[in-house]
């Protein structure tokens, strides 16, 4: 961070948290015929959309405003959805930085017409940025963490934005170190 930022932080007044139930929400969806892909099952690119949409719909709520896709972590198939079955994608805010945010999304699915609980299908941790009118990033409030579940979801965020970070300094440092040598990749 830069001296300029901490001085425009500071500038700020400061932002109220928010409690994770506040912006916590289930997307569901019955899965048809033109959700299926050349297997019969339904796409991933179906499950992926409605994923970013709940975490859009979050992360919207916990920042009181627009919110953008910025990446989408470890998204994890773990069973086939087919037609027929009801899907709810849960997601909530998982941790907060000045600018963004990470939402953990879990899927489920059930039969449509059995009265059997939901299985999990599939996960994925996703960073949104807040921005304004003009797309320009704005401060969001941090999260507040109210369970045992939530304080470690908020931890692993934090790993996970650190790994984050790592790989894409590493890759950085990388292709500098290449261009330096005179590799065009």
């Amino acid at each position: 961070m830069t001296d300029q930022a901490t001085e425009a932080e500071s500038d700020t007044p400061d932002i109220p948290g928010k409690p994770t139930s506040a912006s916590r929400t289930t997307l569901s969806h019955i899965m048809t015929h033109n959700d299926t892909n050349l297997l019969g099952t339904v796409h991933g690119g179906v499950i992926m959309k409605l994923v970013d949409d709940a975490a859009g719909a979050v992360a919207g709520r916990h920042s009181g405003g627009p919110a953008v896709t910025a990446s989408m972590d470890e998204m994890v198939f773990l069973e086939p959805v087919r037609v027929g079955d009801l899907v709810h994608v849960k997601a909530q805010v998982n941790w907060t930085g000045r600018t963004s945010m990470e939402v953990g999304v879990r899927v489920l699915a059930e039969r449509w017409n059995e009265s059997t609980p939901p299985t999990q299908v599939g996960s994925a941790y996703l960073v949104f940025a807040a921005v304004d009118a003009a797309g320009r990033p704005r401060r969001v409030p941090p999260v507040v963490p109210e369970t045992e579940r939530d304080r470690r979801r908020y931890q692993e965020a934090q790993i996970r934005r650190t790994h984050r970070l790592a790989r894409r300094r590493a890759i950085r440092e990388l292709r500098e170190k290449r261009a330096a040598e005179g590799y065009e990749d």
